[in-house]
């Protein structure tokens, strides 16, 4: 007779590991409740450079979240960001301005009060279609998530510009802006 088959097997099977360790709930709840409950932007200000600038509100390093990665991004004048690709998806909520993506080679032309969408796997990089004024975006992540199931994959294709475009020479972003309402003006 053979060996028996897992399939007609009558022995005990685990399907899932158990996670076991020194991790509890309560204490990972108070954890967080004694985290700040708001972040206050105007006291931060942008990173990067010199076509794009982020400034980062809440991201995975904070441990302030669990699902979460927010921050706001500020395309200089005909600026642009790397080309990248990441498992994660990401939502572009357009504050002000106009611009496009490029995602696997495509073009998606966005403008102020549209919410662009980064697909899981995507290729892609943002531009600022205006060669006179600055774009904005609010981007809200899944990042920590994928993080936590170990699944995170980010890779460069095409690095950050280091040199200012001709229009954006001198641009420095709006750090302690406070109105962060759409407009054309």
């Amino acid at each position: 007779m053979g060996k028996e088959s897992h399939y007609n097997s009558k022995k005990p099977r685990v399907f899932v590991r158990g996670i076991s360790g020194p991790y509890s709930l309560q204490e990972e709840l108070d954890r967080l409740r004694s985290l700040p409950r708001v972040v206050k932007g105007k006291e931060m200000k942008f990173n990067d450079g010199p076509q794009s600038f982020s400034k980062h509100f809440v991201e995975p390093v904070d441990g302030i979240t669990q699902t979460l990665h927010v921050h706001l991004e500020e395309y200089a004048p005909g600026g642009r960001t790397q080309k990248h690709g990441h498992v994660n998806e990401a939502a572009f909520y357009i504050l002000d301005g106009k611009g496009y993506e490029i995602h696997d080679e495509i073009r998606y032309d966005w403008e102020a009060g549209d919410v662009a969408i980064v697909h899981n796997n995507c290729v892609h990089q943002h531009f600022n279609a205006d060669r006179y004024k600055p774009a904005r975006a609010l981007v809200i992540k899944t990042k920590p998530m994928y993080m936590f199931m170990n699944m995170l994959f980010q890779k460069q294709v095409v690095p950050r510009p280091k040199d200012p475009t001709p229009e954006g020479v001198g641009f420095e972003p709006r750090h302690y802006e406070v109105n962060y309402n759409h407009s054309d003006e």
